[in-house]
């Protein structure tokens, strides 16, 4: 199959916060909020910056070395995971939910980023190793946004009346018919029987989300060295306890993480992500469920349970894999866990990172670089034609909907649409009039000028309506 490619600055494409935008750039307003720039020298930074911070490399190891015993072995992991053990080893990491059958189609992206951008680093700084990771978010408990996959324009949803974290779901028949479904359009494809063979193997019933997850990514991108991990695990949660206490306690996140939205308003960029006073779910079973303060108690909303500070903290030391971080102490404790210097996310992402970085130096913490991910848009060849013989280019159909259509009519109406030249006559006659005015009484300029005002205005309206006729 032959492609060609068209490079788009992001600017261009209408997609991206003003803040990423201007992160990329390296805008002096968005300097504040980030460590190190997304640069070769900035990752150099990050490694230095890492080397001062004690990750319990031992722990990650042995974790991961277990998780993996549920998977068929692949050497290019397991050298991997034992080169974390040394502190020359650091990761480059990406983060998503356990969408269905992985959901949209920058799930991929971010993974291939996360290993080419490891390869490349092992090439130009040889005496480090780079190792590309994957982080399931699979605490997430918003089912209506995981729950379903686009194939060939038809939506494939799991029903089911399960709840909590979407990763500790089990699959059912109901999740298994739909990977029957989607064979029968994907068979035909290039690839499609072994895409079908890899999700029969890894969506088995009886299985988590989670666990099926793991498994189908593994097998998809083992070969390349990518390191999946699952975050919902008691020993590295462990690693949060001080950081969970604290938030339960004190709420130092919610304070800092406020006055950074602060500046950022002050700056003039968009807010992605606000705390809570507690940035902490409940986590057991079928439920995931926020924690609140309830006068010298804490209470789990949407249950009966109750604790007093002494039973929550005992609970919380006891079995710290309960608690689950919100977005906004997550980015925390993957940073916590792994020996980590670059994030790949998406546009959303960077923009609430870039809320981040005053609650990391808190926390001592080093703060990744910030790495935007890779955006693709395939365009068939049938498209191309069809934008080509509408008189567009592939850099037009970035272009807001409204503002396409008002190009396409100006193509190829045989009627002039545009009033810019009789505008450009109106408003010298109108300065006539205003000289002429104001000779008699320079009060009346005024009026003058909002007469003008009023008349262009109403000849914009008409030349709106000429478009849309």
């Amino acid at each position: 199959m032959n492609f060609t490619s068209t490079r788009l600055p992001y600017r261009q494409t209408g997609a991206f916060n003003r803040i990423v935008l201007d992160y990329i750039d390296q805008a002096e307003t968005a300097r504040p909020f980030y460590q190190h720039p997304p640069s070769v020298q900035g990752l150099q930074q990050a490694i230095a910056s890492r080397k001062q911070f004690a990750t319990n490399r031992s722990v990650l190891v042995e974790q991961l070395e277990k998780q993996y015993t549920a998977v068929a072995a692949e050497e290019a992991v397991a050298k991997n995971i034992l080169s974390l053990l040394s502190e020359n080893t650091f990761t480059i990491t990406t983060a998503h939910q356990n969408n269905l059958f992985t959901g949209p189609l920058y799930f991929i992206y971010k993974i291939i980023h996360v290993i080419k951008l490891a390869d490349q680093l092992n090439g130009l700084l040889p005496d480090q190793h780079f190792v590309p990771v994957y982080y399931i978010g699979s605490e997430d408990a918003d089912l209506e946004e995981l729950n379903h996959a686009w194939i060939g324009g038809d939506k494939l949803t799991w029903d089911t009346k399960q709840t909590g974290a979407v990763g500790r779901m089990v699959i059912d028949k109901a999740l298994t018919k739909l990977i029957d479904k989607a064979e029968g359009q994907l068979a035909v494809l290039p690839h499609g029987k072994e895409i079908i063979t890899l999700l029969k193997a890894s969506y088995k019933e009886g299985k988590t989300i989670q666990d099926a997850t793991f498994h189908f990514v593994h097998r998809l991108f083992a070969s390349f060295g990518l390191v999946v991990i699952l975050p919902d695990n008691a020993s590295l949660k462990q690693q949060m306890i001080p950081v969970f206490e604290d938030d339960l306690l004190h709420q130092t996140a919610s304070g800092i993480v406020e006055q950074a939205a602060d500046k950022l308003e002050q700056a003039g960029y968009k807010v992605q992500a606000h705390p809570r006073e507690i940035n902490l779910f409940y986590l057991q079973e079928d439920r995931r469920e926020r924690i609140e303060a309830a006068g010298d108690s804490f209470v789990v909303v949407n249950t009966d349970i109750r604790f007093t500070n002494e039973e929550l903290l005992a609970t919380l030391h006891t079995h710290p894999e309960r608690f689950s971080p919100n977005v906004i102490l997550r980015g925390l404790y993957q940073e916590t866990i792994l020996p980590n210097i670059a994030f790949i996310g998406g546009g959303g992402e960077t923009a609430y990172w870039l809320q981040l970085k005053d609650l990391f130096t808190h926390y001592k913490v080093p703060f990744p670089v910030l790495v935007l991910r890779n955006s693709f848009l395939l365009v068939e060849k049938k498209w191309q034609a069809a934008t080509a013989k509408l008189g567009f280019s592939t850099d037009d159909i970035f272009l807001p909907e409204q503002e396409l259509l008002n190009l396409l009519v100006t193509k190829q109406s045989k009627n002039e649409m545009k009033l810019n030249g009789s505008l450009t006559e109106l408003e010298k006659l109108y300065e006539l009039f205003r000289q002429q005015a104001g000779a008699i009484d320079t009060t009346l300029m005024q009026h003058v000028e909002a007469l003008k005002t009023k008349t262009v205005h109403r000849l914009q309206e008409l030349e709106k309506k000429m478009l849309r006729a």
